[in-house]
């Protein structure tokens, strides 16, 4: 299954780019080439940024998906706040060259979401988990496992967006959210899930498979 549910560029960048070029193209035709280059250098990282790439959904039963791309910084035991129990905790740093579609790591019904202010550290530290502005989705999958997602703003990153509510059917792999410029994606598991993944493997979202739960 492939989900590709924007054309190329995320929707949340169409205005950011319109920007960018408009300004590029103004310098150039009032200054010339050589004045608009920085802002050509910006326009440039913008249509990187909110890239959206087409993502294929590995057919891995029990799989749980990476909800982001990015790098590994926690593999670990720990106490999930949001569905009160300890779980297994895999966390995704993205950098601002990362893609920031956010996408769901399972199939299964959002059986909570909260979203909390907060703070802007750094998102590669362990207390942005607890400090900073966050996002937490507690999935239900159909087996009756609970899979916990969180969006968690970074430094600079300052917008959380998700599209999906309480209540709603979620599949692997559908895009649910957006974070800019830069941040983190905790994902609490079962303490029986099985990790497949190591701290500082670069993972992307969807197509990489983080650990897998047998319900």
């Amino acid at each position: 299954m492939t989900h590709y549910p924007h054309p190329i560029i995320a929707r949340e960048g169409w205005p950011f780019l319109a920007i960018a070029i408009a300004l590029a193209l103004g310098v150039q035709f009032g200054f010339g080439l050589v004045w608009s280059l920085p802002l050509w250098i910006v326009a440039v990282f913008v249509l990187q940024f909110f890239r959206d790439p087409a993502r294929v959904v590995p057919d891995v039963p029990g799989a749980v998906l990476s909800p982001a791309d990015g790098r590994v910084i926690v593999v670990a035991r720990s106490f999930d706040p949001y569905a009160g129990r300890d779980a297994l905790k895999i966390s995704v740093f993205m950098n601002v060259f990362n893609v920031h579609s956010n996408r769901a790591p399972v199939d299964g019904v959002v059986a909570q979401l909260n979203y909390f202010p907060g703070k802007f550290v750094n998102a590669d530290l362990d207390k942005a988990s607890e400090h900073n502005e966050r996002n937490a989705l507690v999935i239900r999958t159909p087996e009756g496992a609970t899979v916990t997602c969180v969006q968690v703003a970074g430094l600079v990153a300052r917008r959380i967006l998700c599209y999906v509510h309480a209540g709603d059917t979620i599949v692997r792999g559908q895009r649910f959210g957006f974070i800019r410029f830069g941040s983190r994606v905790d994902v609490y598991l079962p303490l029986e899930a099985r990790s497949a993944v190591s701290v500082g493997e670069k993972v992307k979202a969807t197509t990489t498979v983080l650990a897998s739960i047998a319900g």
